[in-house]
């Protein structure tokens, strides 16, 4: 009896711990992706609308699901902590964006709000995670993990960005941590992308004077086949981009020889790098330091705007 009791207890607590975790479940029902699942825990909500009753998320007949997280409150607050799974079936399509930017406020002690993010992408699945920015007012403490697997013919978008703080009316880098973490695995636990952003308060330098007058940091994989001419489009775009950015003209160059380059030359605005990573070069990863946030939604607006025939709408319009 003893014995029993035991195992009882045991299988009550894991259901417990499951039950602490948010999930979402998109399958195909009738030849439609559609959420068959979806489960949330305080403070996260997910707002799952009709195609046809809500035309800003694309046609009815375009067969992807839009999945809108919000926070009650409209932020996270220190000791958060918010832990959500997706599973995202054979052949499905998924959206997962936000309505407006995570607000993360003051933290007590040395507490620290955390989110996690585990997604399996079935076979010829699209899932794209395209939130708002990140903001941590003064003082925050945050942590975000995103794992994600994957099939060897899976496609993901994500796009993973934070701001300063609330820079326009003077709060800038004024968090006490940021940690963001992005694991890609393939079939068979392999790992293809890794990857953690970590800023943290310490002397000498603080953040502030570590990110030299910009505002937002920013980074976009795009992965698999279904993306590879928006791939193609935004390597070709950024190496445009930055080339004309940062050419100097040759009659300057004299001059800049000759003074102190820090004070000679302006940091452009908004710098991007492109570099491929994966077997066969099946992901990209651009990333992205700007001085104001709209130039980083401007980036993403067009950068991202060949996704439109797969999910309905282009992203961040």
């Amino acid at each position: 009896m003893g014995s029993s009791n035991g195992k009882g207890r045991s299988s009550w607590w894991r259901m417990e711990k499951e039950m602490e975790k948010g999930k979402v479940v998109v399958e195909k029902v009738r030849g439609k992706s559609t959420v068959t699942r979806s489960f949330s825990k305080y403070p996260l909500k997910f707002i799952i609308p009709r195609k046809l009753m809500i035309p800003q998320v694309g046609p009815s007949e375009t067969d992807a699901v839009w999945i809108y997280s919000v926070t009650y409150g409209g932020g996270i607050v220190s000791g958060d902590s918010i832990s959500v799974e997706f599973t995202i079936g054979d052949g499905c399509t998924a959206v997962l964006t936000t309505q407006a930017s995570t607000k993360v406020y003051k933290s007590l002690g040395s507490k620290c709000s955390e989110q996690v993010l585990e997604a399996r992408i079935g076979s010829g699945a699209l899932f794209a995670v395209i939130p708002d920015p990140v903001t941590c007012f003064s003082t925050a403490r945050y942590s975000q993990k995103q794992v994600f697997r994957v099939a060897s013919d899976s496609s993901l978008v994500i796009v993973d960005w934070f701001t300063s703080g609330r820079h326009e009316s003077g709060e800038k880098w004024d968090f006490e941590l940021y940690r963001s973490t992005n694991h890609i695995f393939s079939e068979g636990n392999q790992p293809v992308f890794l990857d953690t952003v970590l800023l943290e308060q310490s002397s000498p330098a603080n953040i502030a004077e570590r990110m030299h007058g910009y505002q937002v940091i920013a980074m976009v994989i795009i992965y698999g086949p279904k993306l590879k001419l928006v791939q193609d489009q935004v390597q070709e775009n950024v190496k445009r981009m930055m080339s004309q950015q940062l050419h100097i003209p040759s009659t300057s160059l004299g001059h800049h020889a000759k003074t102190n380059s820090d004070n000679c030359l302006t940091r452009p605005a908004f710098i991007a790098s492109c570099s491929v990573f994966g077997p066969k070069g099946i992901g990209v990863v651009v990333r992205i330091a700007s001085t104001t946030t709209e130039s980083v939604y401007r980036f993403l607006q067009h950068q991202l705007a060949g996704m439109e025939p797969l999910v309905g709408v282009p992203p961040y319009h």
